[in-house]
């Protein structure tokens, strides 16, 4: 297979706190074309939950319905889904979530996180091998946020090649 220099895919969705789901699509019409013989290579998932400034979200106190506790998740995905799904999925690329508790009395920035990255290309020795036209970034964030969550994802990639019949099966087998 030959390879390229990487390169980054930037994008943000916004979540909610509905703890409903909400997807986005991602176009890798440019890079992909089993056809051409092109495929995506994700070599790593970064993720960020904020509000829709960047910054870190305020959660509900210890006295509202939540008792100050909050979680969003993410999933990336080969396929469009309607609600979140187990990392046995063969669409799944890269899960995770945030869980955030606020031990005050008052509206503020959580006290403490806890982060974590379930599934992800960067454990993985050649990466995410992509080979669909399209990607999805979905998630759900709970009601324990006081406004909606933003979820922000930068993929290190690059382009490789494989012949067209190896292309077209791992296009076929991401559908």
């Amino acid at each position: 297979m030959a390879k390229s220099s990487t390169f980054f895919i930037r994008t943000t969705k916004d979540l909610g706190n509905t703890n409903a789901y909400h997807e986005k699509e991602i176009d890798l019409g440019s890079y992909v074309n089993a056809l051409a013989k092109t495929i995506l290579v994700i070599r790593s998932v970064e993720v960020t939950f904020s509000d829709n400034t960047g910054r870190s979200s305020q959660i509900h106190p210890t006295g509202h319905a939540t008792k100050g506790h909050a979680v969003a998740q993410f999933q990336l995905l080969t396929q469009s889904k309607t609600d979140i799904v187990l990392p046995s999925d063969k669409s799944i690329i890269s899960t995770g979530r945030v869980s955030i508790l606020n031990p005050s009395s008052t509206i503020q920035v959580g006290g403490e996180v806890s982060h974590d990255l379930d599934t992800a290309p960067q454990m993985y020795a050649e990466g995410y091998l992509v080979g669909t036209d399209s990607i999805f970034i979905g998630g759900a964030a709970s009601t324990g946020f006081v406004g909606d969550v933003y979820c922000s994802v930068i993929l290190e990639c690059e382009v490789a090649t494989m012949s067209s019949e190896k292309a077209m099966a791992l296009a076929l087998s991401q559908q």
